[in-house]
């Protein structure tokens, strides 16, 4: 099991970058399976507690379903687009992805639970000091952090 606190140990800039994109918004997307394979996408508050990064399904949330059937998600932070003339100043999108555990219930929903993320993979991308290219760093529980430029 990796928790959120497991990155921000091992890589604590990197962590600090991706949680601030997460904080920055409120809403996120959240891809889930359904029960036939195919993706779905949902709209999805986080937070990060404690070191541990926890979203929610309420009651009848077809996601709350595809996670207790298949817990394989991926979690993208708000999207924002470069400003125009100050493409370097843009701070990126991240991602994360892994398994969602249910952890308990949600408040007074009887039926919406609450889940913590184990974590296989973190991606922070975004411009170089330059905006002339793009710069995705990922990091893995086996790997580590790593980083490639490209145009």
């Amino acid at each position: 099991m990796v928790m959120w606190r497991e990155v921000q140990e091992a890589a604590p800039k990197f962590a600090q970058r991706v949680q601030a994109l997460f904080d920055a918004h409120r809403h996120k997307t959240i891809a889930t399976l359904r029960a036939d394979g195919a993706p779905r996408i949902s709209g999805i508050e986080t937070v990060f507690d404690d070191g541990v990064l926890v979203f929610g399904s309420m009651s009848n949330a077809r996601k709350g379903a595809d996670l207790r059937r298949d817990p394989r998600f991926a979690l993208h932070s708000a999207t924002v687009d470069p400003v125009e003339g100050s493409e370097a100043e843009w701070p990126g999108e991240a991602k994360i992805s892994g398994r969602a555990i249910v952890s308990g219930r949600i408040g007074d929903e009887p039926d919406g639970d609450s889940f913590h993320a184990d974590i296989a993979e973190v991606v922070h991308t975004r411009l170089n000091k330059e905006a002339t290219m793009l710069v995705v760093e990922w990091w893995t529980p086996v790997r580590g952090l790593q980083k490639i430029e490209r145009e």
